[in-house]
């Protein structure tokens, strides 16, 4: 039987000798690019210009606009470690032919993989003209077992004393990061408060949380060129004001606008156009805001909209919020609405035949973690010493934010719970809070993030061990 299996055995490998993706069958891009985050393409490569590379950590995937793989760590001839991201395209034209080369998001590129070559050469540069060192593999190499089923990381190192820990353990390793985290951000709320006075500190870190990662810019940009002072002057315009400095009132042609919409759309243009000529240097320029891969109840029209409500009620949020009260400041950015943007998700969209909230549930719980909790602490610490809360301020403040529940996950937030925790059953316990997903982006920054060496240097693990 032993025989039969292994003349069996050889008959697959003679078969296998074969290209391994005959012609009615090539893979896709999606697929190679699984194929190297898998490893299969191994991890020594000659460059096209004879460079030794070593792959040290294959990063992440970038889910977003921008090269394929961040995070990422080569040598390059045996040299340190160099960090930073990896583009896999099918053939090496495709460098230029997508733009890679005047893209700033490619900047920190250190490696261009590619399949197919070209009849001519294609070189590899950034926006800043640095030559990007190129690898081509070769599919016909590739093992023929695979599973698509990949994780956005690897499990590292620290999943082992992590899942011995006891669960008491973990979750004060969590509360510590957290708590940590959110101190830092204190200081740097009182460091804006100090320049810029409580309210417009304030009113700049709700507009930031109001536009998301993609948009924190333009919102940020539109507190500055429109500060809360102003627009609390201006009550009657100020919506008709954060429109038109976004950008967001370029077409007077009220027949690009559905029917429902004019009256809206009218209406700020009358309150618009007696300051559009003084204001005209402020606009924002279209390409500051990004749009793709917005889920509609969050585009930027729609935060704007409820930016102005803030501006409006102003008053009625700092009694909300003044008293370090979540359940009283998640009550009152629930109720604020918007007869228009209740059912609308842009200026150019049909009506939704459902409401909607203008600040959804999932949000608040970001405005709360990301702005109120650490303006609280901010303005409960001792002036002299900002990371040193009083007494007072870390029993009342903790126990609050200890208790907020987790609304959302993210990319950075799940690759970092593959890191610590891999298939450890107890990884949703330790994700339930927004305090335990905040102190987990900490260790993630502090220490995944930081290390070139694939896990084998990065002093976490031993430092778990010896956790109290």
């Amino acid at each position: 039987m032993t025989n039969r299996y292994a003349e069996m055995r050889e008959k697959a490998a003679r078969v296998r000798e074969q290209a391994l993706f005959p012609s009615q069958r090539i893979p896709s891009e999606l697929e190679l690019q699984a194929r190297w985050f898998a490893g299969d393409f191994g991890k020594q490569f000659l460059t096209t210009n004879g460079d030794k590379i070593d792959i040290v950590q294959f990063g992440i995937w970038n889910r977003e606009a921008g090269p394929d793989f961040s995070d990422a760590a080569i040598r390059l001839n045996g040299s340190e470690p160099i960090r930073g991201n990896i583009e896999f395209d099918l053939s090496d034209r495709n460098w230029e032919a997508h733009g890679h080369a005047i893209n700033p998001a490619f900047e920190n590129t250190m490696l261009h993989v590619f399949v197919h070559a070209s009849d001519r050469t294609f070189f590899a540069r950034t926006r800043s003209n640095r030559e990007v060192p190129q690898v081509r593999v070769d599919p016909n190499a590739l093992p023929e077992t695979f599973s698509a089923n990949l994780p956005l990381a690897r499990p590292g190192r620290c999943q082992a004393p992590l899942k011995d820990l006891p669960e008491e353990r973990v979750r004060s390793v969590l509360d510590a990061a957290a708590q940590f985290r959110l101190q830092r951000k204190a200081a740097q709320i009182r460091n804006k408060i100090d320049n810029h006075g409580r309210d417009e500190a304030l009113f700049q870190q709700l507009a930031a949380a109001l536009g998301y990662k993609e948009n924190k810019l333009p919102f940020t940009l539109l507190t500055q060129r429109l500060p809360l002072k102003l627009l609390r002057r201006q009550s009657t315009d100020c919506e008709a004001l954060l429109f038109g400095i976004a950008g967001f009132l370029q077409a007077s042609d009220l027949d690009v606008y559905e029917r429902s919409t004019r009256k809206y759309v009218r209406q700020l243009w009358d309150n618009w156009w007696p300051h559009r000529d003084e204001l005209q240097r402020l606009i924002l320029p279209g390409k500051v805001w990004r749009l793709s891969g917005t889920r509609p109840l969050n585009h930027p029209q729609r935060r704007v909209a409820a930016l102005a409500a803030l501006a409006r009620n102003w008053p009625a949020f700092q009694r909300s919020s003044g008293k370090g009260n979540s359940a009283a400041a998640s009550e009152f950015l629930q109720g604020l609405d918007h007869p228009f943007w209740n059912f609308h998700y842009t200026l150019t969209a049909d009506a939704s035949p459902k409401e909607m909230a203008l600040i959804g549930e999932s949000r608040i719980a970001e405005i709360l973690a990301n702005v109120l909790f650490p303006f609280w602490l901010a303005e409960d610490a001792d002036s002299s010493t900002p990371l040193a809360p009083r007494r007072a301020g870390r029993t009342s403040l903790w126990p609050q934010y200890a208790k907020l529940p987790a609304r959302l996950s993210n990319r950075r937030l799940e690759t970092a719970a593959t890191r610590l925790f891999g298939s450890d059953p107890r990884r949703l316990l330790f994700t339930k809070t927004v305090a335990h997903q905040q102190g987990l982006l900490q260790i993630y920054e502090d220490f995944c993030m930081q290390d070139n060496s694939d896990c084998a240097h990065c002093p976490f693990p031993e430092q778990m061990r010896k956790w109290t």
